[in-house]
């Protein structure tokens, strides 16, 4: 892969992520009460679900997988469901945000990044769409594959961090102020992100 072609897709990969998705809505929500260190894992999770389903873009699913409307619809409506469920449960909670005295566990956090990303199983088909656009066949496959995705996940693990930093700053900052509005604030951030994902048919996330 030349170098041109990668700056022409790194650009598209940015593009791509400017407008936030819903994963980066779930890491503002969990920064905010969980704090920026913990919240990682939430991004964690995200890149791992992302990884999958750029390995099954990769290994020919995505042709299957369009025929699977029915599969997609149940796999994406769990999904939001969990997600307002979450936002739900934190907006009506009686515990205050950063000093929460039962924060999620990483394991949590980390769960609820992989799920939310992975409740759109059509990333499949937008990653089968967009590798083959700057992918070489006259080149070997493998290396490229793995060009492509690292730079991906970078790109997409350091828009999640910004966008984690920014959220916990906010938070430390108003904590004396609005302390007792942050899990409504949070939890309302579920419920946009549940938002974007049922309206999305195409997702980044």
């Amino acid at each position: 892969m030349s170098i041109e072609v990668w700056l022409v897709y790194f650009g598209t990969v940015l593009a791509f992520m400017f407008p936030p998705g819903a994963s980066h809505i779930l890491m503002l929500s969990n920064s905010i009460v969980n704090g920026f260190k913990k919240s990682i894992a939430t991004a964690c999770g995200d890149l791992s679900a992302n990884f999958l389903q750029m390995t099954a873009a990769s290994i020919g699913l995505a042709a299957s997988l369009r025929s699977s409307q029915q599969i997609f619809e149940v796999i994406k409506w769990a999904g939001v469901a969990y997600l307002i469920y979450s936002g739900l449960r934190l907006f009506f909670s009686n515990q205050s945000g950063l000093k929460n005295t039962s924060p999620r566990s990483i394991r949590s956090l980390y769960w609820q990044g992989f799920i939310t990303s992975a409740s759109n199983p059509k990333a499949i088909i937008f990653f089968a769409a967009l590798f083959p656009q700057f992918i070489s066949t006259s080149q070997p496959l493998l290396p490229q594959f793995i060009v492509l995705s690292i730079t991906y996940l970078v790109v997409d693990g350091l828009f999640l961090c910004f966008y984690g930093k920014s959220a916990a700053s906010f938070a430390k900052k108003f904590q004396s102020r609005i302390g007792h509005y942050f899990n409504k604030i949070s939890g309302s951030l579920l419920i946009a992100a549940a938002i974007l994902l049922g309206l999305k048919n195409i997702d980044k996330d």
